[in-house]
C-alpha cells in the first residue's frame, strides 16, 4: 500500500468516529474537504495568497474545546463570504459544519494533522483527494457514486479521444471532476507537465482549457477542490446546463462526460429555448446540448443509459438528427454493475460535429462488453485491462478512422449500416450475441435487477406522457 491509498484509508476510517454525531457519509467528505482544504494550503505554502491572516489552519489547532469549534464555525462563514478570494468563496460557499461536539472536532483536526503530508505531496495531493472520493462513491450508503464514473472507464473514454493542447474541453455534468482531471492529467503528461509549451499556451490550459458545469452545490464544492488540487484554475460553474445557463457554455473541441439518470425534477422539460426536440428525459436532454455544442469537427465521448438508444418520439427524432449532424461511429455497450443504481445498463456513444448539417453517419460500429461478461462490482472490480480488447478494435484514431475489422456473429466487434438502422426505426440498441447465461429460469438476473429495469421502462413511459400532456395543454 503506498503512502496515499493508506492516508485515505486513515481518513475514511475517521468516519466511523462521526457516526454517534448523526453525520453521514456526504457530510464527512464535505467536512474532510473544508478542514483539508485549510491544511493543504499550509503543506503547499499557499496560505498567504489563498487565505486571509487569523483564519488559517493553526490559528485552529491551537484552540480547545468549545472555543475551536465557535473559532470554526466562524470561519467557514468568513471564508464562504470573501469575495477578494473568488475559488475560496465558491469552495466554502454556504458552508456550515455538521460537527456538533467539540471533541469530534478535536479528533479530525488532531488526526489530519498526524497524517505523513511529506509523502502525500511527493506522490500528489489531488490523487489523495481524489482516493477520498472513490472511497466516497463506492460506499452504497453514501448515495455518491451518481457523481463518480469509474476510473478505468474514463481512463479508456481520455485515451481514446487523445485531448489535445489548446482544445477546449467540456464537461457540462461536472460531477466532481472526473473526466476533466483525467483529460488535464493526459495532456500534462505529453507535454512535460504543460512545460514543453509556450507560455501562453501553458495559461491557456490552466485557466481556460477546462470548463464545465455541475447542478449539485455539494458536488461543486468537492469539483473545485479536485481542480485546485490539480492545479486547474479554469471556471467550472455551479448551474443548470438544462436552463439558459448552459446555453452560454462556449462550443467545445471535445466533450467527455456521464450526464445524470433520470427525468428533470417535476417531470417538466429543459427551460432553454435552444433545443429542436422537447424532452423531459434528462439523458436525452444532454445529448442535444453535446452535439449542438459541438465546434465543426469537434468529438465527444458521452456515457448513457440504453433507454436513449431505443426510445421511441423525440428519442427517435433526436437519435436520427445526432446521426445526422455527427459521425456516430462507435457504441460501446457497457457490462453491468459498474454503476451505483441496480440494473442500469449503459452504453459509451463516440461521435464527431460533422463540417455539415446531413448525412454525417454512414455507419456505426458496436463493441458487446455486456453479454457474458461477469456483472461488476465490489468482488469483481472493473480494470483498464478490461476495455482492452475493444481498445484495440477501435483503433489508434480518436474519430474512429482507423482500419476495422468486423468480426461477424460470433464476436464482439459488429458493424451496422445507417440504412439498418433507419429500418429499426433509429432503433440503436443493436445485440446479437446470445446469452450463455440465460439457459434456464435459475439464471435469470437477480429481482432488484428485474424490477429496477421494470420501473426504468415505466418511468420513461410517464414522463414522456407527460412532456405530451403539457405540450397539448400548451
Amino acid at each position: 500500500m503506498n503512502a496515499t491509498s493508506d492516508i485515505v484509508q486513515k481518513l475514511w476510517n475517521l468516519c466511523h468516529v462521526l457516526r454517534d454525531d448523526g453525520i453521514s457519509y456526504l457530510q464527512y467528505v464535505t467536512e474532510l474537504t473544508y478542514l483539508l482544504f485549510l491544511k493543504m494550503m499550509q503543506e503547499t505554502g499557499t496560505e498567504d495568497t489563498q487565505l486571509p491572516e487569523g483564519k488559517r489552519w493553526d490559528d485552529l489547532t491551537r484552540l480547545d474545546g468549545l472555543d475551536q469549534l465557535n473559532f470554526y464555525r466562524a470561519m467557514l462563514l468568513e471564508l464562504g463570504q470573501d469575495a477578494s478570494r473568488r475559488r475560496v468563496q465558491a469552495i466554502f460557499a454556504n458552508a456550515q459544519t455538521a460537527i456538533k461536539q467539540p471533541r469530534i472536532l478535536k479528533k479530525l483536526v488532531t488526526s489530519i494533522d498526524g497524517l505523513d503530508w511529506y509523502s502525500a505531496k511527493e506522490e500528489g495531493l489531488g490523487d489523495l483527494y481524489e482516493g477520498l472520493l472513490q472511497k466516497n462513491a463506492e460506499e452504497k450508503k453514501s448515495g455518491a457514486g451518481q457523481y463518480f464514473t469509474p476510473r478505468a472507464l474514463i481512463d479508456c473514454m481520455v485515451a481514446l479521444m487523445q485531448p489535445q493542447p489548446g482544445e477546449l474541453i467540456q464537461d457540462p455534468a461536472a460531477g466532481t471532476g472526473g473526466f476533466l482531471i483525467a483529460a488535464d492529467r493526459y495532456i500534462k503528461a505529453r507535454t512535460d507537465n504543460l512545460f514543453a509549451l509556450p507560455e501562453a499556451d501553458q495559461i491557456f490550459q490552466i485557466h481556460q482549457a477546462i470548463y464545465g458545469m455541475e447542478l449539485v452545490p455539494d458536488a461543486h464544492r468537492l469539483l473545485l477542490m479536485n481542480l485546485l488540487l490539480h492545479g486547474i484554475e479554469s471556471e467550472v460553474s455551479l448551474g443548470d446546463t438544462l436552463s439558459p445557463e448552459g446555453q452560454r457554455l462556449p462550443r467545445a473541441d471535445l466533450v467527455l462526460t456521464n450526464p445524470p439518470f433520470g427525468t428533470k425534477k417535476g417531470g417538466g422539460t429543459p427551460t432553454r429555448d435552444d433545443f429542436t426536440y422537447a424532452t423531459s428525459n434528462k439523458q436525452l436532454a444532454f445529448l442535444q446540448h453535446i452535439y449542438r455544442g459541438l465546434k465543426p469537427g469537434g468529438r465527444a465521448a458521452v456515457v448513457l443509459p440504453d433507454n436513449v438508444l431505443f426510445e421511441a418520439g423525440q428519442g427517435q427524432s433526436i437519435r436520427a438528427d445526432l446521426m445526422e449532424k455527427c459521425n456516430l461511429h462507435t457504441i460501446l455497450r457497457l457490462p453491468t454493475g459498474i454503476f451505483y443504481a441496480q440494473g442500469v445498463k449503459t452504453n459509451v456513444l463516440f461521435f464527431q460535429r460533422g463540417t455539415t448539417e446531413k448525412g454525417n453517419t454512414q455507419a456505426v460500429w458496436v463493441y458487446d462488453l455486456r453479454t457474458n461478461m461477469p456483472s461488476f462490482g465490489k468482488r469483481t472490480p472493473l480494470t483498464f485491462e478490461h476495455f482492452a480488447e475493444f481498445m484495440a478494435c477501435y483503433g489508434v484514431a480518436p474519430n474512429g478512422t482507423a482500419p476495422r475489422t468486423d468480426q461477424g456473429e460470433t464476436g464482439r466487434w459488429r458493424c451496422f449500416s445507417r440504412e439498418f438502422i433507419t429500418q429499426r426505426g433509429e432503433n440503436l440498441d443493436i445485440s446479437w450475441l446470445r446469452d450463455e447465461s440465460l439457459q434456464s429460469a435459475d439464471d435469470l438476473p437477480e429481482p432488484e435487477e428485474i424490477a429496477a429495469t421494470i420501473m426504468e421502462k415505466l418511468q420513461i413511459a410517464m414522463t414522456e406522457m407527460e412532456a405530451l400532456t403539457a405540450l397539448l395543454e400548451d
